[in-house]
């Protein structure tokens, strides 16, 4: 359904003003900048079994409690700031998923300081091409993000299962599933 701007745009993006600045700003803009990636990704970690607008209305919060989303600041966290989190009710306060964040935090710097970059990790998937879906059908997993889902959890990421995963994959635009009928779809 057009927003009143009657710009059409993928149906999730709904009258919400956040969700439609989302839709328009940033939902499957190609990210080629590794901490925004690992960022990204850990948020849609937190998404698990919420909605979206949830994650957006907390976005600050999340950035301001876990130090600008800094690997290695979130990688030193210790149990001190994990009692801290879990008393901020300005984020989703699930010890397994702040766990998940610090432990991929931890694993995003081993990579770093093993000489790989988390980019050139994200897009080795698809050779650093973009790929398009058919706009008309829009699947919650797909064999790829089993795939990468499968990577992840073998370097120690949680909270990336293939639903998770293609979720982000959109978001950061690896994949471009913007709907045929939505203004977006030729611009990113």
């Amino acid at each position: 359904m057009p927003a009143s701007d009657d710009l059409q745009r993928c149906f999730w993006a709904g009258d919400d003003p956040q969700m439609r600045a989302y839709h328009d700003d940033e939902w499957g803009v190609p990210e080629r900048d590794s901490r925004a990636l690992w960022e990204k990704l850990v948020l849609d970690g937190f998404q698990a079994g919420l909605s979206w607008s949830i994650i957006l209305r907390k976005r600050a919060a999340f950035r301001e409690a876990f130090a600008g989303f800094d690997p290695d600041a979130v990688a030193a966290f210790g149990e001190p700031e994990i009692a801290e989190l879990l008393g901020n009710a300005a984020i989703i306060r699930s010890r397994a998923k702040i766990e998940a964040a610090i432990g991929s935090a931890r694993t995003y710097c081993a990579m770093r300081d093993g000489g790989e970059d988390f980019s050139d990790f994200c897009w080795s998937f698809t050779g650093g091409e973009v790929l398009r879906g058919d706009g008309a059908t829009f699947p919650a997993k797909t064999p790829l993000s089993e795939d990468v889902s499968k990577e992840l959890k073998r370097r120690g990421f949680k909270f990336v299962g293939p639903v998770i995963v293609y979720a982000w994959m959109q978001a950061v635009g690896i994949v471009n599933d913007h709907s045929a009928d939505c203004y977006r779809r030729e611009q990113v």
